[in-house]
């Protein structure tokens, strides 16, 4: 269709006035020399001074003038279009049609007012962009170190929302310590020197009161040491509370410097949806922290202790516990030196039905019964029965123990030993010549029958002569060729005939050894062992 139409006579425009001229939307054509060949009222409107015959560059917005000088350059086939900017307050898309006029190449611009349209995509970008700033928050907080969460959450607020960043936390005892990032990216630790109530916002956020918005605040009033003259000429800042579980876990403080925009609304809104994140990591890992440093505590308490000589005896001892990532369990032992030359040493070691944390937990109060008694240690069956009664008062007949007591001291070159079993393995014997002999002690299980029966056995070990004391973890193990055999009393005692001549640490570590090869990749009880002989050269 041809561009231009006839008017009619009663109008004051001129017959030949193209067709889009008493369109609604503003449109203007201009030539090849950017001039306003064209143009309807609505483009009047909008533009104010444009006319025919002014230059486009006089009367339109310089966004949509070097739009048409860059269309017109280009060959006629080059696709035209559309191009977005403002004009006032507003947000307009040209469109673009080619038009020839009398042999003349122009383009016709219609424009569309698209703010609503543009502050809709705006918003969508910006919540786009915030949603992966919080993937990108949540993921570089998935630590459990105190630390790493506070430097991460001043590198991530000094990297998205202010040009600096500091977390305030409350330390141990009185005072508090910061956390700096500037916009060079580097992190400082420090303790705060400044009282927070300098700060406009900060006492109260720490307290616990709701953070304080931008608007509230006067960088002018801070102290400039507070920014540790990481920004100059601060212009907007926030403080906001970082929560914690009862009390808050500190407050982030965000600062922009001079030129940039202050903080919106939605900004300070978002800017406390990164501190619930921040604050919540924070707890976790102050929590993980504490409850570790409790665990550790209890965790020495629980350890076996560690093997050392006693008065003229060498001893060796080895604790393995069943699972890989554990540190107790079910097997235990102690040592417990005498006080003078004539006294016996007490070595014991014990089985705890059951594995993990659980036996742990009981290994631990039966070793501080043994504590107790360690005075009566002179009778073993007495030592033994008021055990026994310990765990009957318990009241559940599925927590049981097997235990022997060696009682030992030194005698001239020799080593004398007083043995007593209470339903445990029987401890072995190592001679010099090479014989292993299982020492005849038998006794029942302790927290299980009312009368205990105990039956202790003496012996003596001459120089180069081993005692063994061993749970069952290593004769009940199961593996071997076949995956389910026992390793078995008789497989060891021929193992241990072969260990002639091998020191006390050789020796327990010869057995567990065995006991690990003999399971391979299955599952293994706990295992504890330790080996007693006469020092050499006492």
């Amino acid at each position: 269709m041809n561009a231009f139409v006839m008017r009619s006579k009663d109008t004051d425009r001129e017959a030949d006035e193209p067709i889009w001229a008493l369109a609604p939307y503003p449109a203007l054509a201009a030539d090849t020399d950017g001039v306003i060949r064209q143009i309807n009222d609505a483009a009047r409107v909008l533009f104010g001074i444009a006319e025919l015959g002014v230059p486009l560059a006089d009367a339109a917005p310089t966004w949509l003038h070097q739009a048409h000088r860059h269309l017109m350059r280009e060959s006629r086939t080059t696709p035209a279009t559309p191009v977005r900017g403002p004009i006032g307050d507003r947000t307009f898309e040209a469109h673009p049609t080619r038009w020839t006029d009398k042999g003349v190449p122009h383009i016709v611009w219609w424009l569309a007012d698209s703010t609503d349209q543009q502050s809709a995509s705006d918003a969508l970008r910006i919540e786009r962009e915030r949603a992966a700033f919080l993937t990108e928050v949540s993921n570089d907080l998935a630590s459990l170190d105190v630390g790493l969460c506070l430097n991460a959450t001043v590198r991530l607020a000094a990297r998205h929302l202010a040009d600096l960043a500091l977390v305030v936390v409350p330390k141990t005892g009185r005072g508090y310590s910061a956390v700096f990032c500037g916009p060079d990216g580097q992190v400082v630790n420090d303790d705060l020197d400044i009282d927070p109530g300098e700060v406009p916002g900060l006492a109260e956020t720490l307290r616990g009161f709701p953070s304080a918005v931008a608007r509230w605040i006067d960088p002018a009033t801070v102290p400039e040491r507070f920014f540790r003259g990481l920004l100059d000429a601060p212009s907007s800042m926030m403080v906001t509370t970082l929560p914690g579980p009862g009390a808050p876990a500190g407050a982030m403080v965000l600062v922009r410097r001079a030129g940039r925009a202050a903080y919106t609304e939605g900004e300070e809104a978002f800017a406390r949806m990164v501190a619930v994140r921040a604050g919540t990591a924070m707890s976790a890992a102050r929590l993980y922290a504490e409850q570790t440093s409790i665990t550790e505590i209890l965790m020495r308490e629980l350890l076996p202790p560690r093997a050392r000589d006693l008065d003229g005896v060498e001893l060796a001892a080895r604790y393995r516990p069943s699972g890989s990532g554990e540190r107790v369990g079910g097997d235990f032992y102690d040592l417990y030196p005498a006080g003078n030359g004539d006294q016996e040493s007490l070595v014991v070691l014990g089985d705890v039905c059951g594995k993990g944390l659980q036996a742990a937990v009981l290994t631990g109060k039966i070793r501080n019964a043994l504590q107790v008694l360690l005075p009566l240690a002179d009778d073993h069956h007495h030592v033994l029965s008021r055990l026994n009664q310990m765990m009957l008062l318990n009241g559940d007949p599925t927590k049981f123990v097997t235990l022997v007591l060696a009682s030992v001291r030194r005698h001239g070159e020799r080593v004398r030993l007083r043995l007593t079993s209470a339903g445990h393995p029987a401890p072995l014997i190592i001679r010099a010549g090479g014989a292993v002999e299982e020492v005849p002690t038998v006794g029942t299980l302790i927290g299980v029958m009312e009368q205990l029966s105990t039956d202790t056995v003496t012996v003596e070990l001459a120089p180069g002569e081993i005692c063994l004391l061993h749970t069952d973890g290593v004769t009940e193990a199961r593996g071997g060729p076949g995956g389910d055999e026992m390793f078995g009393e008789d497989r060891l005692q021929r193992e241990l005939a072969r260990c002639g001549g091998m020191t006390p640490d050789e020796i327990v570590e010869h057995v567990q050894m065995l006991a690990s090869e003999w399971v391979g990749d299955g599952h293994h009880d706990d295992t504890a062992v330790i080996a007693i002989t006469p020092r050499q050269g006492h």
